[in-house]
């Protein structure tokens, strides 16, 4: 029987009820096994790399509180999936109320991008309605060993109205952009969201809304351009 594991530190558990922040978004992580998921959140929320990470068993979760435009803190709740099929159906609960996810695949690996198109279908079933995807293509410092090459992302990414993005993990090349962009561009749209929706409850008063700190977010119906997440060079490394 598989077990479920979700990883809080003590310093998290300390800090979660004091906390400042204006807006909570959970944003997943899912790909193959082995493709640097786990890697991907130490470096974003740690700034370490760790040779020796083993195979995320179920679930982890982490945090990081991030400024972004307007001044708004975001705390971003991360949940590390595992890529192993016998976790699949666990795992795929953790999804739901999530309104940013990050496709992630091995560049190296020509099989963890084919896998692509089955994480995609699983995010799209389970996680919020209309939640901002991003496909990353991870482990660039391994540039010499590449089986999947930056045309082929962004191709799939297009068709798939996908953000797109490469990085590396162990060089922390591009991951932070990749975590504030998702977060970025889950703001924008969820504020103009919010604000059209209490414009119709007061029939087009044009009252101003203002975000409650603290305020919990759920994507809903607005789309985003995935060409305004994209980087501006061919490939980010």
């Amino acid at each position: 029987m598989a077990i479920l594991v979700a990883k809080f530190p003590i310093d998290l558990l300390r800090t979660m009820d004091s906390e400042s922040y204006d807006f909570i978004f959970k944003i997943v992580l899912l790909g193959d096994s082995g493709v640097g998921k786990s890697n991907l959140v130490f470096r974003f929320t740690k700034n370490e790399f760790n040779k020796d990470s083993k195979s995320t068993i179920g679930v982890e979760f982490a945090t990081k509180t991030v400024q972004i435009e307007d001044n708004k803190l975001v705390k971003a709740q991360i949940w590390d999936t595992a890529g192993q099929e016998r976790y699949r159906s666990i795992a795929s609960s953790y999804y739901r109320g999530a309104v940013g996810a990050l496709l992630v695949y091995d560049v190296t690996d020509r099989n963890s991008f084919n896998h692509v198109p089955m994480w995609l279908k699983e995010v799209e079933e389970n996680a919020e309605k209309d939640c901002l995807i991003m496909l990353v293509g991870n482990k660039t410092d391994l540039n010499d060993q590449r089986t999947v090459f930056v045309r082929d992302g962004r191709a799939f990414a297009r068709k798939n109205g996908l953000a797109f993005i490469e990085t590396s993990a162990l060089d922390s090349t591009g991951v932070d952009t990749a975590f504030q962009r998702i977060l970025q561009e889950i703001y924008k749209t969820q504020t103009k969201k919010q604000l059209k929706n209490v414009n119709r409850a007061n029939d087009g008063g044009g009252e101003q809304f203002h975000a409650g700190r603290g305020q919990s977010i759920s994507l809903q119906t607005t789309n985003v351009e995935p060409e305004a997440m994209q980087p501006q060079k061919e490939g980010c490394c």
